[in-house]
């Protein structure tokens, strides 16, 4: 009885070292596939072709369906980086940009947005003060609602700006829907908005040149804004 007893007690050490072992190994080997990852998303975002930096968002797409907003900080500066491509980061040959790649601006916003960091935030008013294209400004909006952040009325004076400078040359419909949905979000977050220059310019969207259904949400936003701060 002693001698099994003692095998018992042998056995069962045995298993638990095995098994902290094999854990440890599973450790490193997630940590090592984690690095090999990143490695591979910097270097393709940082290639010179579409191909390579979509594969790059293709790539970070993967990572925040699998880690949600718990990822390495390396991925928000991946996503800082192609979110300036063609814009803050130039590559040109004979005086023509080669890099100008909106589509790959406006998924690197999306994902921004994701992140929920205040760096991203940084980053998505950034996009708004220097870049001109309609579809990436439109995500870089969005996102900044789902972040929801608006210290100082920053972010809702920078979306307001934005719509300014569409309003007075070019109204842009999906624009404006963006910077409505992204006020209501920002104001459920904050308990209203404080900011003069959100009602102003939804009230220059109730009057402006916009198609009626934007024009509806712009009304039912200002009377909701009416609501808080009771």
């Amino acid at each position: 009885m002693f001698s099994l007893k003692r095998f018992i007690i042998f056995t069962t050490i045995l298993v638990i070292s095995a098994s902290a072992v094999f854990a440890q190994m599973t450790v490193e080997q997630s940590y090592l596939r984690s690095q090999i990852e990143l490695m591979i998303i910097r270097e393709s975002a940082r290639s010179s072709t579409r191909e390579q930096k979509q594969l790059a968002l293709d790539y970070i797409h993967e990572v925040l369906a699998r880690d949600g907003t718990n990822t390495n900080d390396e991925i928000r500066q991946t996503l800082d980086y192609l979110a300036r491509e063609g814009r803050g980061s130039v590559i040109r040959e004979n005086n023509r940009i080669i890099n100008n790649f909106p589509d790959i601006r406006r998924q690197a916003a999306r994902y921004l947005g994701q992140l929920k960091t205040e760096e991203a935030r940084k980053t998505l008013l950034d996009i708004l003060q220097n870049d001109n294209e309609p579809l990436v400004l439109q995500e870089a909006i969005k996102s900044l609602g789902d972040i929801g952040r608006n210290d100082n009325e920053e972010t809702v004076n920078h979306i307001t700006w934005v719509l300014q400078r569409f309003d007075m040359l070019n109204p842009n419909d999906l624009i404006a829907i963006s910077a409505i949905d992204a006020f209501e979000k920002i104001a459920e977050r904050n308990n209203g908005i404080t900011s003069p220059e959100a009602p102003r310019i939804l009230i220059r969207i109730m009057e402006g040149r916009y198609v009626t259904p934007v024009k509806e949400r712009a009304r039912q936003l200002l009377t909701k804004l009416r609501n808080y701060g009771g």
